[in-house]
C-alpha cells in the first residue's frame, strides 16, 4: 500500500488565526461555528464569515473541515438540519461529528457531506474504526489517550 502525504491540518478558531494558517502553508483547517462545536474557547465564525473562508480557502486549495462535534438534543434538531443544508451549500470539505444521530441525518439528507469522526466518539480500537468505515465515515480521529503503538496498531488493521 503506497504511503499516504501527511496531511497539515491547522486549528482555527478565529479569522486572523485562519490568514495564518492559510499563508504558513496548511493543507486543511479545522473551525467552528457559533453553534454545535466543542471549542468553546475559541472564537468561532459567523455564517458570514465562514462561507467567506471556505471560498478563500478552497481558492488557495486548503481544505475546510467543519467541526460539529457535540451530542445534539431532539429540540435542536431543526437548527442542526438548517446548519447541515448551510454546509452542503457552501461545500465544506468534510463535517467532524460526535454524536450518531448527526450522523444519521447528514448521511441521509445530505449525502454529499463528507463525515469525519471526532475524537469525542471515543474510538480506541480498529473494531470502532471498521464499523464507522462500514457506515460511511471517510476518516476516525482515534481517541487521545492512545499511545504511539496503539496508533500504529490500530491503523494496521483498519480496513479503511
Amino acid at each position: 500500500m503506497p504511503k499516504q502525504k501527511t496531511e497539515l491540518l491547522a486549528p482555527v478558531g478565529n479569522v486572523e488565526s485562519f490568514y495564518a494558517a492559510l499563508n504558513a502553508g496548511a493543507d486543511a483547517v479545522f473551525m467552528g461555528l457559533q453553534e454545535f462545536n466543542a471549542r468553546g474557547r475559541a472564537s468561532n465564525f459567523t455564517r458570514p464569515m465562514f462561507q467567506l473562508a471556505v471560498m478563500k480557502a478552497h481558492e488557495k486549495r486548503v481544505k475546510v473541515y467543519v467541526t460539529l462535534n457535540v451530542l445534539i438534543k431532539n429540540k435542536e434538531i431543526d437548527q442542526l438540519l438548517d446548519i447541515l443544508a448551510f454546509l452542503d451549500a457552501v461545500k465544506v470539505d468534510c463535517v467532524i461529528i460526535q454524536d450518531w444521530g448527526v450522523f444519521f441525518i447528514a448521511h441521509k439528507y445530505f449525502p454529499r457531506l463528507v463525515l469525519h469522526a471526532s475524537t469525542q466518539m471515543g474510538n480506541h480500537n480498529s473494531v470502532g474504526v471498521n464499523f464507522g468505515a462500514s457506515k460511511g465515515i471517510v476518516r476516525t480521529v482515534l481517541a487521545r489517550e492512545l499511545t504511539m503503538p496503539e496508533l500504529e496498531k490500530i491503523s494496521q488493521r483498519a480496513k479503511a
